[in-house]
């Protein structure tokens, strides 16, 4: 049986894509034409990533996920929201990038077959969307 927070939170987000994807905040236009969402902060935190294989935990639809890849990762993006993770592949596509995106509840990952990772990134406002920070916390560390 499904956790009625995992469920209800999912909806959230699914409903949440198409206006995230539109609005200015995410500066879509910039991001294709180019634009690093990752801030600089964390681009120093992470240094060079070239080579290294990253998986992305609550990535949205991608914008991370994209950037690392285009900073020479290989990369593989996770997120719960189908709506967002169809977004990601398509935009993957259309920005005729490599990354691998997954529809896949965080908590859920032991299943994952794509590592081991050099590197797991989530970003900021992520956890506090957890119902089980210590299971999410286990899931990541094996």
């Amino acid at each position: 049986m499904k956790d009625k927070r995992i469920e209800s939170n999912q909806k959230l987000w699914d409903s949440k894509v198409a206006s995230h994807f539109k609005s200015e905040f995410y500066r879509m236009n910039d991001f294709i034409n180019g634009w690093n969402s990752l801030n600089s902060i964390e681009q120093d935190l992470l240094g060079d990533v070239k080579g290294k294989k990253i998986l992305h935990l609550q990535c949205h639809f991608g914008q991370d996920t994209l950037s690392l890849q285009r900073m020479g990762a290989k990369c593989v993006g996770v997120d719960f929201s189908l709506n967002a993770i169809s977004q990601a592949k398509e935009l993957n596509v259309n920005l005729a990038l490599d990354a691998e995106f997954i529809h896949a509840d965080v908590l859920q990952l032991s299943t994952l077959d794509q590592g081991p990772f050099d590197i797991i990134y989530t970003s900021y406002g992520t956890i506090g969307w957890l119902p089980d920070l210590k299971a999410w916390a286990k899931v990541i560390s094996t």
